[in-house]
């Protein structure tokens, strides 16, 4: 009897163990989510991170907290990730920086961006705004390029480090343009905003939500936007595509990334719920409000982008010649 009774309760206990982890799932999230962030705070990426952050605790019913884990382009935080365990409780912001610059100009990146990471949604576009030290009394793309060729290596850009989307965007500009401009890499674009308004550099590329504070205070001019069409939020900036007669674009995606092997139900319930955010007239007016676009991508939607997006910046990279180190 005694023993028919122990049989029994293994029994219940192995049935548990095998049903637990669906329950988990099913109920996720049961505890608060950390997304990481891997630049600095005040940028593009963070303001990103922390309204889809906030939409998601407001989905989802349990707090999605930023953090900011800096370094080596983004790297340090991306592979946190890719290391951590596969339950939904650490995810990534991730940019076009994490994971189609670095890996098109760092030989070694110690993550893969597609194999490494469970992709979830790509949700946001936003371009990069030109901006300049007014003092020098450029307004135009075409004043620009006249300064430049006349005056080749004098003017200075900053970005977020060697091999960064902000670099390899200017040098693609650069070579665009058919100008020479010296490029100065700073850890962080706020960092480089910060001595474009103390005239240390003459300019750098920035997003809407960080650039709009300092451009309406006339600390800093900006004049030309890297998005195919002019930005609602900023309607009398032109293109840097029309001011200069070509198809330039730049700017940054933002998205939301696990690590490999995330169970299909947190994938498909936190994929639902960033699709049901970017349904959200609200959220939407938000997103316009700072030049971005929502981009209601599926996972294998935004995988499929990701792909696409990695294959243009290494050819750029190649055709550029242009490699960094973490």
């Amino acid at each position: 009897m005694l023993r028919r009774i122990g049989l029994t309760i293994l029994f219940f206990v192995s049935l548990l163990t095998h049903v637990s982890p669906a329950l988990a799932q099913e109920n996720y999230p049961s505890s608060p989510v950390k997304v990481i962030v891997t630049f600095t705070a005040g940028g593009g990426a963070d303001f990103m991170g922390r309204v889809m952050s906030q939409k998601l605790s407001e989905i989802l019913k349990q707090p999605f907290i930023v953090e900011n884990k800096l370094g080596a382009s983004g790297v340090i935080g991306s592979q946190y990730v890719a290391q951590s365990k596969p339950d939904g409780y650490t995810l990534l912001l991730g940019t076009t920086g994490t994971h189609s610059t670095n890996f098109a100009t760092i030989p070694n990146l110690p993550y893969h961006p597609i194999k490494d990471f469970t992709t979830i949604a790509i949700f946001s576009d936003a371009p990069f705004l030109l901006c300049l030290n007014p003092q020098l009394g450029i307004n135009s793309i075409a004043e620009l390029v006249r300064f430049a060729k006349a005056n080749p290596g004098k003017l200075t850009h900053g970005s977020s480090g060697i091999g960064s989307s902000p670099h390899l965007g200017f040098e693609a500009l650069k070579k665009t343009l058919g100008i020479d401009v010296t490029h100065i890499p700073y850890k962080g674009l706020p960092a480089a905003m910060v001595d474009v308004m103390g005239g240390q550099i003459s300019m750098t590329y920035d997003s809407i939500p960080s650039a709009m504070p300092h451009m309406k205070a006339g600390k800093i001019k900006c004049i030309a936007i890297g998005s195919k069409e002019r930005s609602p939020a900023l309607p009398e900036i032109p293109t840097i595509a029309e001011a200069s007669g070509t198809n330039f674009v730049m700017g940054s995606w933002y998205g939301l990334f696990g690590p490999k092997d995330l169970p299909p139900a947190i994938l498909n319930k936190l994929s639902t719920s960033i699709l049901q955010a970017l349904k959200d007239p609200e959220f939407q007016a938000g997103l316009q409000r700072v030049g971005a676009t929502g981009m209601p991508l599926t996972p294998s939607q935004a995988k499929l982008f990701l792909e696409a997006d990695i294959n243009r910046w290494v050819n750029i990279a190649n055709e550029l010649q242009i490699r960094a180190q973490p």
